[in-house]
Parts: C-alpha cells; sequence; structure tokens
C-alpha cells in the first residue's frame, strides 16, 4: 500500500479532493461528443463564475499549459506591433509578463511597485496621461510573489475611461475571490486549472471580451498560442486545435461541481479565509513575522520573512517539514529572504493546525527557540 500523499501547503499545484483525482480514471476521445459537451459545459461555467455570461459578450478560450502559456498567449495575440503595453509589476509574476512581452518583441514599459505595496490608481493615471500612446495595460491580481491582492477595480475603471485594453491575470484568484469582469472593465483574463478552482495541472483559460477578441485575426506572433485560431476552433467544431488535456478536463468539471457545492466562490473564500487566520495567528505565536501588512495581504498565499538566527536554514526547514508530510513554497522575493505558505487546495482549518504542529516540532529538531504564548489577560 503506498503512502498518503503529503499535504501541499503550495500556490498550485495543490492538495486535491479524491473525487477530483478519481474523475481522472477513465479514458475519453477528444473528438467524442460526449467530451466536447464537457467542454462546452466548462467554458459556460467559467463566464458564469466571472460574472460574464450572456447577455455580456464575453467568451472562454481553453489552452493547452499552464498559467504562464495563458499570459504568453493573450500577450503576443492580442497586442498588435502598432500598440503599445503598460505592466504593472510588484512581484515576480508582474516582471513575468515583462520578459513574455520583451521576448516577443511588443513595445512596452514596466512600472514598478515595490513587492509589500500595491499599484496607486493616481500613479497610473499620471503614467497614463504622460504617455497617451499606451493601447494595452496589463497587472496581476494577486501577487503570486507574495499573496498581496493588487486593485483591480480602480484600474480598470482607468483603463476604460482611456480606451485601453485591459489585461488581468488572476492566477491566484479566479474562483475564490469575487471578480466581475463587465463591471470591473476586464477585457482579458488569466487564470488556471489547478489554483483556486482546485483541479489538476493542464492548461489555463482565458475569459475575453468579444469583440476585442474578434480583431485580433492575424496578430498572434505564433502558432499554437493564438488565441484568436484556438476561440475559432471551438466556435465552429467545439475542439481544441491540437491535443487536449483530456484527463485534466475530467478533473476540472468535477472541481466545478465540487466549487458548486462548496456554495460558489463566496463559499470558497470563506474557507481560504479561516486557514488564514489559523495559519497567521499560529505562525505568529511561533515567531514568525508575515511580509505584508494585514491590510493588502490576500487569504491565499502568505509569505513569511526567514527568522535572523544563523541556525534557520530553509532548505533543512523545507526537508524537515516534508518527513512530516507537509511541503510549503520557497519565497520568491528581490530582497530578503522568505517562504511561501498557501491556505488554497482541499485543506480546512484541521490541516492547517497539523501543519502548525509539525512547524512547532521542526523548529524544535532545528534547536531553535520557541516563543512562550503570553499568559492571557486576567478576567475584568
Amino acid at each position: 500500500m503506498s503512502p498518503p500523499d503529503k499535504r501541499l501547503f503550495t500556490p498550485g499545484p495543490l492538495t486535491t479532493s479524491r473525487t477530483v483525482k478519481e474523475a481522472m480514471l477513465h479514458d475519453v476521445g477528444s473528438r467524442d461528443t460526449a467530451f466536447l459537451s464537457l467542454v462546452r459545459d466548462i467554458r459556460r461555467q467559467l463566464l458564469e463564475l466571472g460574472r460574464a455570461a450572456p447577455p455580456h459578450p464575453y467568451e472562454t478560450i481553453l489552452m493547452q499549459g499552464s498559467g504562464t502559456f495563458g499570459v504568453e498567449s493573450v500577450l503576443s495575440t492580442v497586442v498588435p506591433d502598432t500598440g503599445r503595453l503598460l505592466i504593472l509589476a510588484n512581484g515576480a509574476y508582474g516582471e513575468r509578463m515583462a520578459r513574455i512581452a520583451a521576448r516577443l518583441r511588443l513595445p512596452h514599459e514596466v512600472l514598478h511597485t515595490p513587492e509589500n505595496v500595491p499599484p496607486a490608481a493616481d500613479t497610473v493615471c499620471r503614467r497614463l496621461a504622460d504617455r497617451p500612446t499606451f493601447t494595452h495595460l496589463a497587472m496581476v491580481h494577486c501577487e503570486t510573489t507574495t499573496g498581496i491582492l493588487n486593485p483591480v477595480e480602480p484600474i480598470g475603471r482607468l483603463a476604460r475611461e482611456s480606451g485601453i485594453t485591459f489585461i488581468v491575470d488572476a492566477m491566484s484568484s479566479f474562483g475564490a475571490l469575487p471578480l466581475d469582469l463587465p463591471a470591473m472593465g476586464i477585457d482579458f483574463l488569466v487564470s488556471s486549472a489547478n489554483k483556486c478552482i482546485e483541479g489538476v495541472p493542464g492548461f489555463s483559460f482565458i475569459l475575453a471580451q468579444r469583440d476585442k477578441l474578434a480583431a485580433c485575426a492575424g496578430q498572434s506572433r505564433g502558432l499554437s498560442l493564438d488565441l484568436h485560431e484556438q476561440w475559432s476552433g471551438f466556435e465552429s467544431n467545439g475542439q481544441f486545435r491540437f491535443t487536449p488535456p483530456t484527463h485534466a478536463l475530467l478533473a476540472f468539471d468535477q472541481a466545478l461541481r465540487e466549487l458548486a457545492d462548496e456554495g460558489g466562490v463566496a463559499g470558497r473564500v470563506a474557507r481560504y479565509q479561516a486557514n488564514h487566520r489559523a495559519l497567521f495567528d499560529g505562525m505568529s505565536r511561533l515567531g514568525f513575522r508575515a511580509f505584508l501588512p494585514r491590510q493588502h495581504q490576500s487569504p491565499i498565499i502568505t509569505t513569511f520573512l526567514e527568522p535572523g538566527d544563523p541556525r534557520f536554514q530553509f532548505e533543512e526547514f523545507y526537508e524537515r517539514l516534508s518527513r512530516h508530510g507537509h511541503l510549503i513554497y520557497p519565497g520568491k522575493l528581490g530582497q530578503g529572504a522568505g517562504f511561501r505558505i498557501g491556505n488554497i487546495g482541499r485543506l480546512d482549518e484541521s490541516d492547517i493546525q497539523a501543519l502548525l504542529t509539525a512547524v512547532t516540532a521542526v523548529l524544535k529538531e532545528m534547536n531553535l527557540p520557541i516563543p512562550v504564548p503570553a499568559p492571557a489577560p486576567a478576567p475584568a
């Protein structure tokens, strides 16, 4: 009998339910009518999650590959040679969009903000006013580098008022944080199967404003990531242009059912918020300090600073936690040392408490001091 899976306190891939795993124990034909019906239904449900279902003029495009494939698909297709892209970056994933734009030779600029500070709408407004040639604006909603939550709605309003196409990387937020694409002025949203919807890796998806998508015909700088041609394929015969991730789609269909059973976005974010509170409070009691101020912290993933004690080595801390059955994530800060712990996936407060127990044990194994909890205040 194989040992139980380790619990994944990561931003994805993540711990999935038994029933999501079991959904993949079937083989399906990629051109079979039942499979095409499943794909059509997934596309419809994703529009509903983004509050962009008809009569709103939006489309869903599924794209093979990870979330980064989806982001590159959008940037390579949507921004024309005559366009100019402004990228807001306050973490590794905003910077990755800049790397994609540079590799594609897209005309672009990057507005940098410190990793613990969300971009301010008035600063963005000034940059747009100074550079009236911008045609597109891209940003990350929940920056997975730190877990910071960036202000999509006011920046989307600025983009709409300026007549600029608004692109949002919602990789670590879609399905758990409320997003209303028409109200927020989002023209293209990118996310992936293995994040807050709690599916498995294999594809990303894009929710796109129909008229702006239709205007992209022939603009893509590649073949397999041509967003417009991928959409045209779905519209003509319901099929992927190239081999689809059939098993990942079966898992995703089940994951969408479980999201609905949990109460949709509101139910899922309530569980993630409870996980985050338990994690934040427990790690604070153990002497760890969060990187972000609480007002900017999302309930998705939390970055903790490494202790200053030279006996703390992250690699050893990670491996010892792994032996206890818990996997966390390395840090990705541009400056300073930290590590990340995710609250998403098929986890609840009991899993968080088990992790905290393991962290306590590992600190003892590493001969690191464990703070003594302050006594409870005397009753008034």
